[in-house]
């Protein structure tokens, strides 16, 4: 569910917009007739209905299990599930990892760091005013 909501948000950015894009496009392929005559659902509605608002933990949980159920009933659904799952996951686990790493004692210069959602504040008021530095 935490990977379902992470995509629909936007994480990783283009390539979690084609993750996106495959589950789509796998959800969108028919889905076979059970032995009684009726039929599953594709999970399409609940991939729509996450679409349009991301943050919702139940639409979420609707497209989970839309997507279990239709797994247990379809071996060659399910396999390309599983594969697009362990993409799906290194995506939106790259996308929230920063490493940051500055060795040495002394940093000359500037460091650039970059990123995704990055926020700022305003800077601290400095408790005492600074002197200018002795020749």
């Amino acid at each position: 569910m935490g990977l379902l909501l992470a995509l629909a948000g936007g994480a990783g950015g283009e390539i979690g917009r084609q993750a996106w894009t495959g589950l789509t496009a796998l959800v969108r392929r028919p889905a076979p007739a059970l032995p009684d005559g009726s039929s599953v659902s594709t999970g399409e509605n609940e991939l729509s209905a996450l679409a349009d608002d991301p943050a919702d933990t139940d639409r979420a949980h609707a497209l989970s299990t839309a997507l279990a159920v239709r797994a247990a009933l379809d071996v060659d659904f399910r396999d390309q599930l599983q594969q697009w799952t362990s993409q799906a996951r290194a995506v939106a686990s790259a996308a929230g990892n920063v490493h940051n790493s500055i060795n040495g004692s002394t940093v000359h210069g500037s460091v650039i760091q970059s990123g995704r959602d990055v926020h700022s504040s305003p800077p601290p008021s400095p408790s005492s005013p600074r002197r200018p530095a002795s020749p």
